[in-house]
């Protein structure tokens, strides 16, 4: 029997197909028996998990051959953070959060920066984050406070950084700050930098446990006039935004769906599983016909969230423009698996409530996949922007997903559009 569902044969190859099976056996004999105390634990940061994932070098899924990686594009990726999400949402959510820096390091790294770092990266050696969003100014890239100043030799940071994934386990840092006087457009007024994380002035802000994804560290980075060296500049002064929205959308945006799609599909099956087992009325819990009703609509939704993860990202792959498809992923994979997730506490009861039981610890992780590389407010709003566009024929901007794929480019008439 195959172990990829039919319904995704149009997109996978033999090679993702052992990619898939590999990555189960990999969650199931590695991570698996560290979930317990990494629940246990939830202030404590999981080194270990990011060296195991280091060791199979799948940091370097969207690296190029030619510097050690495994260029295997980004059904590859989804498939890799999907299935470790079935087992931990944690595990998938450091892979995934070392993956969108490099998405900035491969469209903007100069030569030379492609030379020391994506060997470095693809191997594990070196683990990357990626830095935008602030305490007081969220998902408003444009509202940042943290900057950067030329003194004529360096370039001098200071600020502070929020929600960073892989905080306190990255070795490297894709920090974005403003660049520019106030009043100047937000998409030119960013600059993105390389900053190391044992520099002079860089700082963790302990960590703490959250709500979910417990192991993973996502906190607080401080720098206090931390000098940066021209070198160190990722892309060009002043193109900043474009770094930050390009990496969001192209691999932010797919690596939730693909950590929302794992947590929904494990959510469902330890329902459908429980109402199987759970005695009741001399029969069991699943014969009541309104739970079946319910197990259906959680049944549905999983499917379509399955194809909708996987149908944008190989649509990615293919090199066509896909923008809105990436969008639409997103914000219906968290609504999906949200809706399966409180579907699955209801039915499962007081139950439910138990750290005994792991439905527990998949929905607390659900929570974490909406508002990161935008909510579900902010994805709608970029769609309605898109056809809107369309509609009133305002000239025509190339999707973040065709600027970034190998086809031929078509002649660039404005920026592309923020989404």
């Amino acid at each position: 029997m195959p172990t990829t569902p039919t319904t995704l044969d149009r997109f996978l190859t033999p090679a993702h197909r052992a990619l898939w099976e590999a990555v189960d056996d990999f969650a199931a004999q590695e991570i698996q028996p560290r979930v317990e105390h990494m629940e246990n634990a939830p202030d404590h940061v999981d080194r270990e998990v990011a060296r195991l994932l280091a060791g199979r070098r799948w940091f370097g899924v969207t690296v190029p051959e030619a510097f050690g990686g495994m260029e295997a594009g980004h059904v590859a990726k989804t498939i890799l953070i999907h299935r470790l999400a079935r087992v931990s949402g944690a595990t998938a959510a450091i892979l995934q959060a070392g993956l969108i820096p490099i998405a900035a390091l491969l469209h903007y790294g100069t030569e030379d920066q492609h030379t020391a770092l994506l060997p470095r990266v693809a191997d594990g050696r070196t683990l990357m984050s990626i830095a935008v969003t602030e305490p007081d100014q969220g998902g408003h890239i444009g509202g940042m406070a943290t900057g950067a100043e030329w003194n004529g030799k360096a370039w001098v940071l200071t600020g502070i950084k929020a929600h960073v994934g892989n905080s306190h386990i990255a070795d490297l840092h894709v920090v974005v700050a403003r660049t520019s006087p106030a009043g100047t457009r937000t998409s030119r007024a960013l600059t993105a930098f390389l900053v190391r994380e044992d520099q002079r002035g860089v700082t963790l802000v302990r960590h703490s446990g959250r709500l979910g994804l417990r192991g993973f560290s996502y906190g607080q980075i401080t720098f206090d006039r931390v000098r940066i060296a021209p070198t160190d500049v990722l892309g060009e002064v002043g193109q900043g935004f474009e770094v930050a929205q390009s990496s969001s959308i192209l691999y932010g945006r797919p690596n939730l769906t693909a950590v929302s799609l794992g947590l929904h599909e494990t959510a469902v099956a330890l329902t459908a599983r429980y109402v199987s087992n759970r005695p009741r009325y001399e029969g069991k819990l699943a014969d009541l016909s309104v739970i079946r009703d319910r197990i259906g609509r959680m049944s549905s939704r999983v499917l379509m969230a399955k194809i909708l993860a996987y149908h944008a990202v190989d649509m990615l792959d293919r090199g066509l423009p896909c923008d809105d498809e990436l969008l639409t992923a997103k914000a219906l994979g968290h609504d999906l698996a949200s809706e399966s997730g409180d579907d699955a506490m209801q039915l499962h009861a007081a139950n439910g409530l138990d750290e005994d039981f792991p439905l527990q610890r998949f929905w607390r992780d659900m929570q974490t996949t909406y508002a990161p590389a935008g909510t579900g407010e902010v994805q709608r709003r970029r769609l309605a922007e898109n056809l809107l566009r369309k509609e009133e024929d305002v000239g025509t901007r190339i999707p973040w997903s065709v600027l970034h794929s190998g086809r031929a480019q078509p002649p660039v008439t404005d920026e592309p559009v923020s989404v």
